[in-house]
């Protein structure tokens, strides 16, 4: 988390553990607000890799499962970087920003899995940088997002069109899902959109905006889940994170053989558990009919506005 954002957050009463927001001081306050009304969020728990250069597009093309074609400056894609047997080591948001590619995927990866990449640049004219603390990114939902965005920016955004992309020379905007925003500014420009919109939203952690991450059927693969899952099994194919149209990259072969000759024995599914205990990621999952056996796992799990996870 950049040091300055960081002191802001703390002036503006967040507590900040490890590097993310974990509260404005009353957390089931919080989860109620994002269950109801118009909330906002810092996104420091995720991190930032920016490709720069002539060559970073066809780079991207041969490294990912989603088209990057299909990217530009009004439009986002979710993807996933697999292992050669299709694992899937990172899932991530990705879009166009000037010259440049910015790929958004959680904090906890975001330095390995640029290492892994770079290894594989070769001669090619692309440079991979670490952009987590050069940009902020603020997220907002509500019902009345679209009105509030055009207040505080003065761009109009549609948030019924996922992944719709909007810019002016201070503020990204990414339509995520319906009625949810982020934006992305910088460091300077953060604390003035901070304030505009905490007048009409209420501040919230990290993991309510966790919760409304599974609410959408987004998932977010840790440090506790890489190389468990194929895309499919993650539903990255139902949000548009996977071409079978494109050219080849790491587990291609894997991911296209289950498409289309395969049967997929294993999806994921929204589900609310009623226990006391934490539920966290890479969890075990049984049923009672199984006899023992694990019938699956826990990809992401959030506190739940009507209690449990």
């Amino acid at each position: 988390m950049n040091p300055i954002w960081q002191t802001y957050l703390h002036k503006n009463h967040a507590v900040i553990e490890n590097d993310c927001v974990a509260h404005f001081g009353d957390s089931t306050t919080e989860l109620k607000d994002t269950q109801t009304g118009t909330v906002i969020a810092d996104l420091s728990h995720y991190g930032l890799i920016r490709f720069s250069g002539d060559d970073a597009p066809t780079f991207l093309q041969s490294q990912v499962s989603c088209d990057i074609r299909e990217i530009n400056l009004q439009k986002a894609q979710y993807g996933s970087y697999c292992t050669p047997k299709g694992r899937v080591l990172a899932n991530f948001l990705l879009w166009q920003q000037d010259d440049a590619f910015l790929m958004q995927l959680p904090a906890s990866l975001c330095i390995p899995v640029q290492k892994r990449l770079s290894l594989y640049v070769m001669r090619a004219n692309v440079q991979l940088s670490d952009a987590s603390n050069t940009l902020v990114r603020i997220g907002i939902a509500g019902q009345n997002v679209a009105a509030l965005i055009e207040e505080i920016t003065g761009l109009s955004c549609n948030s019924n069109l996922p992944l719709q992309v909007i810019h002016n020379e201070k503020v990204t905007i990414i339509c995520l899902t319906q009625n949810r925003v982020e934006l992305i500014t910088s460091v300077e420009n953060a604390p003035t959109l901070w304030e505009h919109s905490s007048q009409h939203a209420n501040p919230i952690g990290a993991s309510c905006w966790d919760w409304l991450d599974i609410q959408s059927g987004i998932p977010v693969i840790l440090p506790e889940t890489q190389e468990e899952f194929l895309p499919q099994m993650i539903n990255l194919d139902a949000i548009g994170g996977i071409s079978f149209k494109k050219g080849c990259y790491p587990g291609q072969e894997i991911v296209a053989r289950t498409q289309y000759l395969g049967k997929l024995k294993r999806r994921m599914f929204l589900a609310h558990i009623a226990t006391a205990a934490a539920v966290k990621a890479g969890d075990v999952l049984y049923s009672i009919d199984m006899d023992g056996q694990s019938s699956g796992n826990v990809i992401n799990a959030a506190a739940s506005p009507n209690g449990r996870f």
